[in-house]
């Protein structure tokens, strides 16, 4: 078995694993599940190596790759599919969910997000859970970076308020990753709930 075909079983299991129900074009019938994966779906830009469809709907695409490439996974060739023209597909604007995959790494990118990047995760989404958020008028990281809530301040210290605001920049700048760095007795654990507290806040301001 070639690298590659190795690498596409995997993904296989793991697409199987998550609800995914897997044709080829030649038994292409989208109304067999509420999520299809399809192998090497013809685009105006080639074959893409999986698109995926929930509730006859193209969503995204998937992007497969040996596991030597895992380092060097990209958006790029991906970003092409879901930009290209679908056969037999009339409705041709981008997919919003793009995906590159080995047999052992999943990177995923929301091509909604106000600047989308791809970040690894570590199993396909469900169907219901793509079919959910494209209900949603806006992404999460659109969210946080146009609608979220003022920061109540109450019985908070300057530098609880301090590490928190900036916290909240953070993650609105689109940086997932944050060091809050306070002093000892400065309150870090009570800070800690307030910055889960701006996610519930977050929530109920968009719910």
């Amino acid at each position: 078995m070639t690298p590659e075909a190795k690498a596409r079983q995997l993904i296989d299991q793991k697409l199987l694993e998550a609800g995914w129900l897997i044709q080829d074009m030649n038994q292409l019938n989208l109304g067999a599940a509420s999520g299809v994966a399809v192998r090497e779906y013809p685009t105006d830009t080639g074959q893409a190596d999986y698109v995926l469809f929930v509730n006859r709907n193209p969503v995204g695409v998937i992007e497969a790759k040996r596991d030597t490439e895992g380092e060097n996974l990209t958006e790029t060739q991906t970003e092409r599919y879901a930009k290209a023209a679908l056969k037999w597909r009339k409705d041709n604007k981008p997919l919003s969910f793009l995906f590159e995959a080995t047999g052992q790494i999943i990177r995923f990118t929301d091509g909604r997000d106000p600047a989308p990047r791809s970040r690894e995760i570590f199993h396909f989404f469900k169907p219901d859970t793509l079919a959910e958020w494209l209900a949603q008028d806006t992404t999460l990281r659109r969210r946080l970076k146009e609608k979220m809530p003022v920061l109540p301040t109450q019985n908070l210290r300057d530098c609880q308020i301090k590490a928190v605001t900036g916290l909240e920049s953070s993650l609105a700048g689109n940086k997932p990753l944050a060091l809050v760095h306070m002093a000892t007795g400065a309150g870090k654990t009570f800070t800690a709930i307030q910055a889960i507290a701006s996610k519930t806040r977050l929530r109920k301001a968009n719910s």
